[in-house]
């Protein structure tokens, strides 16, 4: 392949800003193909977005020798299917995270993969980003002397009950779509984030909550991770909190790494007992700094961004937390 023409299943609002419009936007990469079972709501897509071809057909899409890569963004329950016939008619999947609904599901996909040499890349798109980039510069060239442990809360309230009644809202709550509640939908990106910093688990262990009662999802989790060289990481999640909160501290043997997820995109870096502040601008589609390395990837260019294995272990500590 000379260049990336990009099949898109599922052109949902994630497709809209963060994704969709870097595929145009990146070396050697176009969007050709968009897929939405509401044919009308994938022909607009497709007029609005500039994109030649549009299906309400996933199959379809897959199977037009014109598209040489799919990237998956339906809802995680479909992803193990997509990525299976995708890789059936012998094309790169990048595929959004959660890479899908559990551990053992992403373990199909892996091994799908690897029996017939496919590529396969998980949406962990922060790892690519400048802000996360730079925490990782900083632990590994020792700012913060040996890191030890890891702290991170993430609360936010409960979704009202009239956004629930809406669609593209109430999926993220149903297990059987998303796997578990909003904890499927975010925790990926923190947990990811960790792996990307720390490496495999060794272990993990958690528990999940209904606190609310409002839908079928948990909505609180608790959980700990033992990473190598004896790091550990301590999580709580609570989305029916009366206040949002945002922050993960990582703490070393000579200072510590404050940030949010989600929030601003700034770094505090306390070393001597002084603080220091790097901020940093947001970028306007944010999967394309992974997206552009994807795309490398794919043309024989460089190393896979983020190994299936890795979205594999990020379900796995899930699992862990959720049972």
């Amino acid at each position: 392949m000379q260049r990336i023409n990009w099949g898109i299943i599922g052109c949902g609002d994630v497709t809209e800003l963060k994704s969709g419009p870097a595929f145009n936007k990146v070396k050697d990469s176009a969007l050709v193909a968009v897929m939405r079972r509401d044919g009308a709501k994938a022909e607009d897509y497709a007029r609005r977005h500039g994109v030649p071809l549009w299906y309400d057909d996933a199959q379809k899409l897959i199977n037009n020798p014109d598209v040489n890569a799919i990237y998956i963004a339906t809802p995680p329950g479909s992803h193990e299917f997509y990525t299976l016939e995708a890789i059936k008619a012998g094309k790169p999947v990048y595929v959004e995270k959660p890479m899908t609904l559990n551990a053992t599901s992403a373990q199909k996909m892996i091994q799908a993969a690897e029996d017939e040499n496919i590529k396969l890349v998980v949406a962990h798109y922060r790892r690519a980003q400048p802000m996360f980039n730079k925490i990782k510069e900083l632990l590994d060239e020792g700012s913060i002397g040996k890191p030890v442990s890891v702290r991170l809360d993430y609360f936010t309230q409960a979704i009202a009950e009239a956004d629930l009644a809406i669609p593209k809202v109430a999926w993220r709550v149903n297990p059987a779509l998303s796997g578990g509640g909003l904890f499927h939908d975010l925790a990926p990106h923190q947990l990811g984030l960790m792996i990307y910093y720390f490496g495999n688990p060794i272990s993990a262990w958690g528990k999940s909550f209904n606190t609310g009662g409002l839908y079928a999802a948990d909505d609180t989790v608790q959980g700990t991770v033992e990473f190598g060289n004896h790091v550990s990481f301590n999580g709580h999640w609570n989305f029916n909190a009366i206040e949002r909160k945002d922050e993960c501290i990582i703490t070393g043997s000579e200072g510590e790494i404050r940030f949010s997820v989600f929030g601003k995109q700034e770094i505090r870096l306390t070393q001597n007992n002084q603080e220091t502040r790097i901020a940093f601008d947001p970028p306007q589609h944010v999967q394309q700094p992974l997206i552009e390395k994807v795309v490398q990837y794919f043309l024989g260019n460089g190393p896979n961004p983020c190994p299936a294995e890795e979205g594999y272990q990020v379900m796995r500590v899930m699992d862990a937390f959720t049972g």
